[in-house]
This record gives C-alpha cells, structure tokens and sequence, in this order.
C-alpha cells in the first residue's frame, strides 16, 4: 500500500477539532483499544460528535496513534487482526 500523507504524532498533534475534520468523506470508522474493536457505518447511524471525540481521542486530548485513512474508511488505533483484514 503507498502511502499518501505520513505525519509523526510526536511532532504534529491532533485535537479534537481535528480529529473530527479526518471525518470529513468518511463512511466506516474503526477504533481499536487493545482486543476491542469498535466499527461504525457513519453512512447509516452516525454518533454525535462527542461520541466520535471520546472513541478517537486518547487521554491527553489528542488523535490516538495510528491513524489511517484508506479511501472511504479511517482506522484509528492499533490492532493486528483488524488490520490484517483490512489493510491486507
């Protein structure tokens, strides 16, 4: 997979507003904690913007670590099984 945009999150943060801007022509969230995962058809039942901050951001406020967007689709934390299925 080629990469488009690469950004170091120790040098570029992203907070909430900006976070929620990734959104923008989203269609599929997906939010990894550790084992759990949590996928949201944002096309279909789209959560109000403070649900969305609370999945995306990590305790200090910033865009949690990874964070990947592959066309209509943004993966944002890390987890080996989600993205074996779906950045395979």
């Amino acid at each position: 997979m080629a990469t488009a945009q690469e950004v170091n999150a120790n040098k570029q943060r992203y907070g909430r507003d900006e976070a929620l801007a990734l959104l923008s022509g989203v269609r599929r969230l997906f939010v990894a904690k550790g084992k759990k995962v949590t996928d949201i058809d944002l096309s279909k039942d789209r959560p109000d913007e403070d649900v969305l901050a609370g999945l995306m951001l990590g305790p200090t406020g910033n865009l949690r670590a990874p964070a990947i967007r592959r066309g209509g689709t943004l993966f944002v934390g890390f987890n080996d099984e989600l993205y074996a299925e779906h950045l395979a």
